[in-house]
């Protein structure tokens, strides 16, 4: 049997409903005017400005991504660490003079990248035997020693492992010349064997500094094999003919632009059948149409010693370096002291005048951000 119906709580249901009733319809109303949760948050972030684009850099660090540096002594001078510090020099060379022993080294080496906040290009010129400027480490055996892919590979690991934990990251090898003509200068210091040969061991010899952690510098484009004395000397031209240059000399650099060799060092000789009125060094056919276009290198371009003989005997180091840039390089060598106040000075003035050239800097700074990235940290 039904309960009977108290009439009081009949009355308080019909107030909750009521109740409930009004609420839905405020909610209604208030959500018609002011959107959901969601749709005001929408509304919020697309009204929010833009981030800044990122500020250009000045002309002074764009041009200084593309300078490497030399200086005499076991520890940097003042000079170098604040250029460094402040973005207007890539990395720098270490010779002899700077090395004493594996601690000072070490200390060097950290020095160098502290300033850099660990961004730093330090090179140095390692391609066994006699040319070895950390005279610990290997390679102990030169280049015509090592007669197979093997050997080659072991020689650059060798050298990248000993290098890389002593602060270099970057090393200027190997030689990748065939040897030609009755008294090659480079004789005793490349591969031996013909074009296909001499390729097979840059390959090699590239895998192994890879493995390593150090960039190898494949030098010294398009061939220095016919050459009768060094550049670093002497002006040199080398009369070769573009079919004998492309039949011999060019195959080690196609084997290494296939193996990605991250640099390619340039000539400072002249070749006529390339380029009759500028070296190699300053020569967009050759740097740009022929390295970059014709063979495909997408890696990093580096002269050779802007104070060398065959460069100063056309021009001062600071125009040499521009021509160079707009030829296509991407980071110029200095060896010499002084050079390096006068190149960025000129390179920077000429960035601020020329939107042209400027481009120029910033494509080849990208390119050297890039590698930089590949190296990663210092060990």
């Amino acid at each position: 049997m039904r309960r009977p119906r108290d009439p009081a709580i009949g009355r308080r249901r019909l107030a909750l409903v009521a109740a409930a009733l009004a609420a839905l319809a405020l909610g209604a109303v208030v959500g018609a005017r002011t959107g959901s949760v969601p749709e005001r948050a929408q509304e919020r972030s697309e009204t929010v400005a833009p981030d800044p684009a990122p500020r250009r850099a000045s002309p002074e660090r764009q041009v200084g991504e593309l300078l490497i540096l030399r200086f005499a002594g076991l520890r940097a001078p003042g000079y170098v660490t604040r250029a460094l510090r402040e973005g207007r020099v890539a990395g720098v060379v270490l010779f002899a003079d700077n090395v004493e022993d594996p601690p000072q080294l070490r200390r060097l080496t950290a020095q160098l990248q502290r300033a850099a906040g660990g961004d730093a290009l330090v090179c140095t010129d390692q391609e066994g035997g006699v040319v070895r400027n950390v005279p610990w480490v290997g390679p102990a055996s030169p280049q015509p020693a090592q007669s197979t892919s093997a050997l080659a590979a072991e020689a650059a690991g060798e050298a990248a492992r000993g290098l890389r934990g002593a602060g270099v990251n970057v090393n200027l090898a190997p030689v990748a010349d065939v040897p030609s003509g009755a008294a090659p200068v480079i004789g005793g210091r490349a591969f031996a064997g013909g074009p296909a040969r001499v390729g097979a061991l840059v390959r090699a010899a590239i895998g192994g500094y890879r493995a390593g952690r150090v960039a190898a510098t494949v030098k010294h484009f398009p061939g220095l094999g016919a050459a009768g004395a060094n550049t670093d000397d002497a002006p040199v031209t080398i009369t070769t003919s573009a079919g004998e240059l492309e039949r011999r000399d060019l195959a080690p650099f196609r084997a290494a632009a296939a193996a990605r060799a991250p640099l390619v060092m340039a000539s400072h000789a002249l070749y006529p059948a390339l380029d009759r009125d500028r070296i190699a060094s300053q020569s967009a056919p050759v740097l740009t149409r022929l390295l970059r276009g014709r063979i495909g290198f997408d890696g990093v371009v580096m002269t050779d010693s802007l104070e060398a003989a065959a460069v100063t005997a056309r021009s001062s180091v600071e125009i040499a370096a521009a021509r160079s840039v707009q030829a296509g390089a991407d980071l110029l060598l200095m060896t010499g002291q002084g050079s390096y106040t006068r190149v960025h000075r000129h390179l920077a003035r000429r960035a601020k005048r020329s939107a042209a050239f400027r481009g120029q800097v910033e494509q080849a700074g990208a390119r050297v951000a890039r590698l930089k990235r590949g190296l990663g940290p210092p060990s």
